[in-house]
């Protein structure tokens, strides 16, 4: 069964897609957090960053680059922006499938949670 993360890479799920290579998809998360909220979702179905292994270590590198590629064309590079890895229920993860936010738009606080 594919998740949700899947079905919108695959076109079965309507989303504002920014980017879209073999490796990863980002779009626009449906509950933004920020005025700026991108996910960037690897293909292949890790389902946290915990769960990776030494085979995805270019699919993770991939996604901070896209990240940053992603935040540049939105134009918020120049400001600034936070990337967040969730990895379980403390941690925040509601979908069970690695992915990056991307939040930016506005002053991120510290701590954040």
């Amino acid at each position: 069964m594919k998740t949700l993360f899947e079905k919108i890479y695959d076109g079965e799920i309507p989303a504002e897609i920014h980017y879209r290579d073999e490796l990863c998809c980002a779009f626009t998360d449906i509950s933004p957090q920020a005025p700026v909220h991108i996910l960037v979702v690897p293909r292949k179905p890790i389902p946290r960053v915990a769960d990776a292994g030494k085979d995805d270590l270019e699919i993770l590198g991939h996604l901070l680059l896209t990240a940053a590629s992603v935040a540049k064309k939105l134009e918020i590079d120049e400001t600034g922006y936070r990337i967040a890895i969730n990895n379980g229920p403390d941690g925040g993860e509601t979908v069970p499938h690695l992915h990056v936010h991307i939040l930016g738009g506005r002053q991120m606080k510290w701590p954040p949670g």
